[in-house]
């Protein structure tokens, strides 16, 4: 045997981790600034239709990890760790135009973390639950489009979805932020933490360089890119990353105080 073939014998193709499978609801601009900063960072991403699909894909095996609201972790029956904080909300507010009594209330689901928020944002306006028809129409994304063809007339919107929205002359009738402050939006959860690890250290690093004001234009064409945001509406975008009531949580820490807010929630309406 020669030496070529001795080499080719004992050459190993080199060991590339697999990438890890993240259900979400929105693109996010977050995980695509974390991966052009960090090449190495293999992330697959898939936009789920609603909560309870994001989970059970989850317990199937066909996620590693996902970005959901704190809420739907503890609606769960199965234990699942959430890792780290991602965001405040990002913008989270009841959009809509006409009488919100009697009106068409889009929800991901009726039990689920926005929903309960919505709840409690109707009744900061004097409209309690039984007063509007709630509507189950899915992913904040879905609900978006719902809302601009008329298929409900308010739901809950953030994370680039309410700018959309406020573009085509809807309003905030009531915030989160200011209802149900300190509020926890956003969570990185798993079942097994061990093999997204990484990228939940890549994400709050990612976090912490954004809110400095590190990746501005990197953020701005990712959010158009990602988002269908134009430059203007991306701009606004950005600064709301970097609000510290609404916005990234620049160290992943899970604050209590914002737990004990979507626990508050679901336990008056759950």
């Amino acid at each position: 045997m020669s030496r070529a073939d001795i080499a080719n014998e004992c050459s190993y193709a080199p060991v590339v981790a697999p990438a890890v499978r993240l259900g979400s609801f929105t693109p996010s601009v977050l995980l695509r600034v974390a991966t052009a900063v960090d090449p190495a960072l293999d992330v697959a991403e898939t936009l789920v239709p609603s909560s309870p699909a994001q989970f059970q894909a989850l317990y199937d095996g066909a996620y590693d990890a996902v970005l959901t609201s704190p809420d739907n972790v503890l609606g769960q029956s199965r234990p699942v760790e959430m890792l780290v904080a991602i965001d405040r909300g990002m913008g989270l507010a009841l959009y809509g135009r006409g009488e919100l009594r009697g009106a068409r209330v889009g929800v991901d689901v009726p039990a689920s973390g926005f929903a309960f928020a919505l709840y409690a944002l109707a009744e900061s306006l004097g409209v309690l639950r039984g007063d509007y028809e709630v509507v189950t129409l899915g992913s904040t994304p879905r609900r978006l489009k719902a809302l601009l063809a008329g298929e409900c007339d308010y739901t809950m919107l953030n994370a680039g979805n309410e700018l959309h929205a406020e573009a085509a002359g809807f309003k905030a009738v009531a915030r989160v932020s200011e209802v149900c402050g300190p509020y926890l939006g956003t969570v990185l959860a798993a079942l097994d933490p061990g093999p997204v690890q990484h990228l939940a250290t890549r994400l709050v690093e990612t976090a912490a360089a954004i809110v400095d004001g590190k990746h501005d234009d990197l953020v701005i064409s990712s959010a158009v890119a990602a988002l269908g945001l134009d430059r203007p509406l991306a701009e606004r975008y950005l600064r709301r990353l970097k609000d510290p009531g609404e916005g990234l949580v620049a160290d992943g820490v899970i604050q209590a105080s914002a737990l004990a807010t979507v626990a508050g929630l679901r336990r008056r309406f759950g």
